[in-house]
C-alpha cells in the first residue's frame, strides 16, 4: 500500500508514537517493534480510521497487553534499581531515568493508564475508551498508580511530571 496520507502521519507522528510505546514498554527496540506492528495492523484500516493517533495508541495497547499475556510476566522485580554503567551527571537525566525504571516496575494496566493519561495528557473518558475498560477503572488504576511511583521515589509527582516532558523544575 502507498497511500501519502499514510506517509505523512508516520512522518510526522513517529517520535510521539515510539515516546509513548517506550513508555509502555521500557525498552527502545520493544519500544519501535511495537510501533511497527501496531503501524502495519492501522495500515490496512487506513481509509476507514477517523482518529489516526487514538486508533494507533489503541493498537499499542492491545499489542502490548497481547505481548504480555503471551509471554507472561518473566521480569523479576526487586526492591532496588539495578545499578547503569556511565550515568548522566544531569540531574533531569537522572530524576527521568529513575521515573522510567518505577514506571517499569508497575503492572502493564496501571503504567498504560499513567502514560496515556500523565504522559499523552489524554482526558480519562479517551484513556477508558482507548484501553477499553471503564471510567472507574481508569481513575483507580491511576490513583493507584500515583500512589506506587509516590512510595518508590519518595518526592512529589508533579516536579516529575514536568521533568518527564522536558520541563524545568
Amino acid at each position: 500500500m502507498d497511500d501519502p496520507e499514510f506517509r505523512e502521519f508516520v512522518q510526522v507522528r513517529y517520535a510521539d508514537l515510539l515516546r509513548t510505546a517506550y513508555l509502555l514498554t521500557g525498552n527502545r527496540d520493544a519500544a519501535q517493534d511495537l510501533v511497527h506492528e501496531a503501524l502495519l495492523k492501522v495500515m490496512r484500516h487506513w481509509r476507514r480510521v477517523d482518529e489516526p493517533m487514538a486508533y494507533v495508541r489503541r493498537a499499542m495497547v492491545n499489542e502490548r497487553t497481547s505481548r504480555w499475556r503471551r509471554v507472561g510476566l518473566r521480569e523479576l522485580l526487586t526492591s532496588t534499581v539495578p545499578e547503569r554503567a556511565g550515568p548522566d551527571s544531569t540531574e533531569g537525566v537522572v530524576v527521568r531515568d529513575e521515573l522510567l525504571a518505577a514506571l517499569d516496575r508497575l503492572p502493564v494496566r496501571m503504567r498504560t493508564v499513567l502514560v496515556l493519561r500523565y504522559w499523552e495528557d489524554l482526558p480519562e473518558t479517551e484513556v477508558a475508551a482507548v484501553m477499553g475498560c471503564s471510567l472507574g477503572t481508569v481513575k483507580s488504576q491511576a490513583a493507584r498508580g500515583l500512589a506506587r511511583l509516590r512510595e518508590v521515589l519518595d518526592v512529589r509527582l508533579p516536579d516529575l511530571a514536568g521533568e518527564l516532558k522536558g520541563e524545568p523544575a
